[in-house]
């Protein structure tokens, strides 16, 4: 057999167990902005040597920057008074545990509110705290005590970030009314099913279910959605047609999960909005076909023994080949004299195959 004329590189780790990690797709994150680790939602600010007279003793209201107020990191068990001047409230990384009523009301002008990192539970939580802000735009809450999302929410709402608490249901009517939300972070919850809470989100484009109970995909996602993440959950099986009905899908990852080859219907990931796929670390013994258009896939850590081109291209005349550039297979035992011979016609553009 000819050799192929790619990039290849041999990454046979053992069992191929914690191998990939978030960073692996941090480029993205960081690139949209929209990274759920520790990214800081900050005003770029200097330090200034006095604040503004109406400001909290406990805050820094640089005269430079009129409109926000930063709290974080001062170890603070309460909400200061907001200035009504104020539009960027920073709160995260203290020791607030409650949030009353009209902690904000003076403040109704507010576009973002950052209160994650904190040790704030539900039933702390004012039932109308945001409701006079009807000019927020980004909601930051993750990594409290939550055991529900907060109900209600200003429509205004862009970006609702409820990551790292311990949220176990979505109730149906929570998300009503939020037509402008492009951006829901649910990840590392409690949650085992969602049920069709997401309908009403038709804005949205980037969805965080990651590290969860879910035993199947949620019901209902928005046509609107461009990346899906649904790794670290407990799914079995995807309802045939599922992705084709997401026209924007352009990043999905189900990576430790529980899908096996009987569980994935014929052409499911045959999407040619599709750019990155992400199936490792679950129990397939083969390659589902996909788009021609995909240009990342990871299969690594399956239980995939062969390689069949017809799972890149359907052809293999001269305009038809795979714009796969990242291939990632190690972890499944393939062996390099298996590869057939007609793989580097299909795989012309490929950059990196780790076998």
């Amino acid at each position: 057999m000819r050799p192929l004329p790619l990039l290849l590189l041999t990454a046979l780790l053992s069992g191929a167990c914690g191998q990939y990690t978030h960073g692996y797709f941090n480029w993205l994150a960081r690139v949209l902005a929209y990274s759920r680790l520790r990214w800081q939602p900050y005003v770029e600010r200097e330090e200034p040597a006095r604040s503004s007279a109406d400001c909290p003793s406990e805050c820094t209201c640089p005269p430079s920057l009129p409109t926000a107020m930063y709290c974080d990191t001062r170890r603070l068990r309460h909400v200061p008074p907001v200035p009504a001047r104020m539009k960027y409230v920073y709160l995260q990384d203290n020791l607030i545990q409650a949030v009353p009523d009209g902690a904000f009301d003076n403040a109704t002008g507010l576009l973002w509110l950052a209160l994650h990192r904190n040790n704030i539970s539900s039933h702390r939580l004012g039932k109308r705290v945001f409701s006079k802000l009807d000019n927020l735009q980004r909601l930051y809450l993750d990594h409290n005590k939550l055991t529900s999302i907060p109900h209600p929410l200003p429509r205004s709402l862009q970006e609702l970030r409820v990551a790292g608490n311990r949220i176990s249901k979505v109730q149906p009517n929570t998300l009503q009314g939020l037509r402008n939300l492009t951006t829901l972070l649910l990840n590392d919850n409690r949650l085992e099913d969602v049920g069709g809470s997401l309908k009403a989100l038709r804005s949205l484009s980037f969805l965080d279910l990651s590290n969860n109970h879910l035993k199947k995909v949620p019901k209902v996602i928005p046509d609107t959605t461009e990346q899906l993440y649904l790794d670290y959950n407990h799914i079995r099986a995807i309802p045939s047609e599922y992705f084709h009905k997401l026209l924007k899908l352009q990043y999905a990852r189900m990576s430790n999960n529980q899908l096996t080859d009987q569980g994935i219907p014929t052409g499911a990931f045959n999407v040619s909005s599709l750019i990155e796929l992400d199936l490792s670390h679950n129990k397939l013994h083969n390659i589902p076909p996909v788009n021609e258009n995909l240009e990342h896939l990871y299969l690594h850590a399956n239980r995939i023994k062969e390689i069949n081109v017809e799972s890149f291209c359907a052809g293999s005349g001269p305009l038809t080949f795979s714009k796969i550039r990242v291939l990632r297979l190690d972890g499944n035992g393939l062996r390099h004299g298996g590869l057939p011979e007609e793989l580097d016609r299909c795989l012309r553009q490929a950059r990196v195959i780790n076998i």
